[in-house]
């Protein structure tokens, strides 16, 4: 369920970002398909990771998480 909602919400702002998979994916070091599994919920991505994912879309790290984890992020 984690993996689904984190996914979900790096897609959300990549798009509102205006970037596509391949640009996204370019930027972090990854492979599309990664970024896509990821992005479905068929993979968990690490804290680094997220980390990461964050810094690049200059995003807040804990609006890509569940908001029951953003208590514990603030």
């Amino acid at each position: 369920m984690e993996e689904e909602v984190c996914g979900r919400r790096i897609r959300a702002f990549r798009k509102l970002k205006g970037y596509t998979q391949e640009q996204l994916a370019k930027q972090l070091g990854i492979s599309v398909s990664i970024l896509g599994e990821i992005e479905r919920g068929n993979r968990k991505p690490t804290k680094d990771f997220m980390q990461l994912v964050a810094e690049q879309l200059r995003v807040p790290l804990r609006e890509l998480f569940p908001t029951e984890e953003n208590q514990g992020m603030r």
